[in-house]
């Protein structure tokens, strides 16, 4: 690519343009043809085409490697010590259900979970259900789905995806012979439900095209899967569907949800050949939850609630008409989910836009919130498998606080810390702080932005500063601690997180202000979030640096356009970027059910609005700061065309000395590498980049 004297030179893509008119305009893709069907990248072996698109590929990764490979020992040192702080023989806190005890541990120098139990006792015998490390065996990428306890605790479901584009077969284990049945379920979610004879199954399937589930079956254990029932088939192809068994263990539940709506049909788990009913009929903009308890089932529910409100109904009267309300909306609190026991209800609400745990005792009438003690947390609901205790038990992090592990009882307000992450190597908490500010946006609302940074790096002039953010689908990143974020801390570093609109900060509002014909607030939002930071002089646009994936990559994407002097460098990790063409084409996996997030383009008003903002058609000739775009070949939800187009476009505009990267994983999807530590080499290509460019390799 380059002679040793010289530095390397950048692939230069060929470009074959390809038209495409509608609305009366005319857009020119000059690299379409980098588009591969999933036949030809699964091939053994590679047609002409696929050769072309995969050596292109292999130049732009020799190019990273070549542009990085001063960094290679850093890179390791990274590494090491990201994987360093890492509790290599780990153990999840047990929980009880059904007679045993479950937990998950890890092994020191093994990648993957062991996942066992213990029958009435933590003192009783160990049982191994499943070891991933042997599954994992010969594979590059290894993820297990759902794991399914029969109710009489004697068989074992799982499912299994070994190319990362979250196909999963389903395999059952005998956990008295510990033998695997031979008879497995392909092209599924990965988990099913057990009705109560123990040998029959429900699951999803998936549509190999579109990646959508959209068929639920009753499987008989041991059967051929080739003469599985269909129980229900998904025709709207904006629905997601799938298929649970009730906490209670009374019903089997089929939900249906799009952007906008929920939707369920129940059957009683002792009836697995009868019938599903539906809950009630499938409304308009109604989205809700449902979970039974004893002759009723409790619903949290946005029917003329934003911000949900809770509703009941007797099992035998699910009808949206016979719904009563138990909690009323409130403005300014919007309710998550809940947890049910037999004497108390544990609600996860958002308030002053902080995931908190609410208590109401259903007997006295008590209710009041846990009180954490922090300016700025996230905590949520864990794992309950009973109705009658009264031990909550709920999981807690901020910036600063690891990630925790409570038992708290909801009559005398104990509350017992029963794990903490360990940070190996040792982790003062002291030494760190944690703010949350707030940004005024353009339009003059409040942009929470939380922060985290080493007490005695803080500068009273600009520092490096990585500010994320994601912004789309209602998904709200909450404050939350990582080890691996240390490696950039102890460097100098301020971390920060911008709460922008598209996620619901505060509430469903801040999601409706953020999507559709509104989705440009959330560019907005995060511009005027990194502004702020330099005003207040955090940062300033020598030192800040911006990320974000999937959605979030397209955020990155969008701002790099539109303010590309403002941030000395960006990431952006498996970027959703190619938005007009991808919304067009309802073929690509995952599309129509997107059309109630970003609009469907065949209508000339969301066609035109997304074209204003998408990051791939508004790729100008300007000097853009240093990018590293990373992608997974496999990946199921942004296909890799995507940005591997964009660095393709990109190059053919770039102005000015700048790095622009590519690193795509030939052997994974959406969520990178497989495993507990070799996830992280990637981590460390992506913190290389930046400390790099901050001249901070050390």
């Amino acid at each position: 690519m380059s002679s040793c004297n010289q530095p390397p030179l950048p692939p230069d893509a060929e470009k074959i343009p390809y038209e495409m008119i509608i609305h009366g305009d005319t857009r020119v893709d000059n690299y379409y043809w980098m588009r591969l069907t999933d036949e030809q990248k699964s091939a053994k072996q590679y047609d002409e085409k696929t050769i072309q698109v995969v050596e292109y590929i292999n130049r732009e990764n020799e190019y990273t490697q070549l542009n990085l490979s001063h960094t290679k020992t850093f890179q390791n040192k990274l590494f090491n010590e990201i994987v360093g702080r890492i509790k290599k023989d780990d153990n999840s806190v047990p929980y009880f259900e059904n007679g045993y005890y479950y937990y998950s541990r890890y092994e020191k120098n093994k990648e993957y979970a062991i996942h066992c139990r213990k029958k009435g006792s933590l003192a009783a015998k160990e049982e191994i259900l499943i070891d991933e490390n042997k599954l994992a065996e010969g594979y590059d990428y290894f993820s297990l789905g759902g794991m399914e306890i029969s109710p009489n605790n004697n068989l074992l479901a799982y499912g299994i995806d070994t190319l990362s584009r979250r196909f999963y077969e389903i395999h059952f284990k005998n956990l008295k012979t510990g033998k695997v049945l031979n008879k497995t379920i392909p092209n599924t979610t990965g988990s099913i439900a057990w009705a109560n004879d123990n040998k029959t199954a429900f699951y999803t399937s998936k549509n190999k095209v579109t990646l959508l589930s959209e068929k639920i079956y009753r499987h008989k254990v041991g059967s051929s899967s080739e003469n599985d029932i269909m129980v229900y088939q998904e025709n709207d192809e904006s629905f997601y569907i799938g298929v649970y068994r009730s906490k209670s263990g009374e019903y089997i539940i089929i939900w249906n949800s799009s952007t906008l709506v929920s939707d369920y049909h129940i059957l009683r788990a002792d009836n697995p050949e009868g019938n599903f009913v539906k809950f009630t009929p499938r409304g308009e903009n109604h989205e809700y939850s449902i979970e039974h308890f004893k002759n009723k089932f409790f619903i949290v529910s946005n029917l003329n609630s934003k911000n949900n409100r809770l509703m009941e109904t007797n099992e035998k009267e699910t009808d949206i008409s016979n719904w009563r309300e138990v909690i009323p909306h409130r403005d300014d609190v919007h309710l998550l989910g809940i947890e049910i026991f037999e004497d108390h209800l544990a609600l996860n609400e958002r308030k002053d836009g902080l995931r908190g745990l609410r208590i109401i005792n259903q007997l006295t009438g008590e209710d009041y919130y846990i009180d954490f003690g922090e300016n700025t947390y996230t905590a949520w609901i864990s794992v309950n498998k009973e109705f009658s205790t009264n031990i909550l038990r709920y999981g807690y992090s901020s910036l600063t606080t690891p990630n925790s592990v409570y038992d708290y009882n909801m009559d005398t307000g104990e509350n017992i810390l029963m794990k903490q992450q360990k940070v190996i190597g040792g982790y003062n908490q002291d030494a760190y702080n944690t703010e949350r500010l707030y940004a005024e946006a353009r339009d003059g609302k409040l942009i929470p932005i939380s922060i985290v940074y080493r007490k005695d790096l803080r500068s009273s002039i600009p520092q490096n500063l990585l500010l994320y953010a994601y912004g789309s689908y209602g998904a709200t990143n909450d404050p939350y601690f990582s080890s691996t974020r240390l490696s950039l801390l102890d460097r100098g570093f301020i971390y920060a997180i911008a709460h922008v609109r598209g996620s619901q900060i505060y509430g469903r509002q801040s999601y409706d202000d953020g999507k559709l014909l509104n989705k440009k607030n959330t560019f907005y939002d995060f511009i005027d979030a990194g502004k702020y930071l330099i005003k207040q002089n955090y940062t300033d646009s020598e030192h800040l640096f911006c990320e974000g994936g999937s959605a979030g990559g397209l955020l990155i994407g969008a701002v790099v356009n539109m303010e590309p002097n403002l941030w000395k460098g960006a990431i952006a990790g498996v970027a959703f970027v190619d938005v007009v063409t991808t919304m067009l084409d309802p073929t690509i996996p995952l599309t129509s059910n997107e059309w109630d997030e970003w609009g469907n383009p065949i209508e000339k008003e969301f066609y035109d609005y997304m074209l204003s903002y998408s990051p791939y058609d508004q790729v100008l000739k300007q000097e853009y700061p240093n990018m590293l775009v990373t992608s997974g070949f496999f990946d199921s939800q942004v296909q890799y065309w995507e940005p591997l187009k964009w660095v393709a476009k990109l190059r053919d505009h770039w102005q000015g000395n700048n790095k622009l990267l590519l690193h795509m994983n030939m052997d994974a999807g959406h969520g990178g590498k497989s495993g507990r530590f070799q996830r992280y080499r990637e981590t460390a290509i992506e913190y290389a980049f930046l400390l790099d460019i901050s001249k901070i390799i050390e």
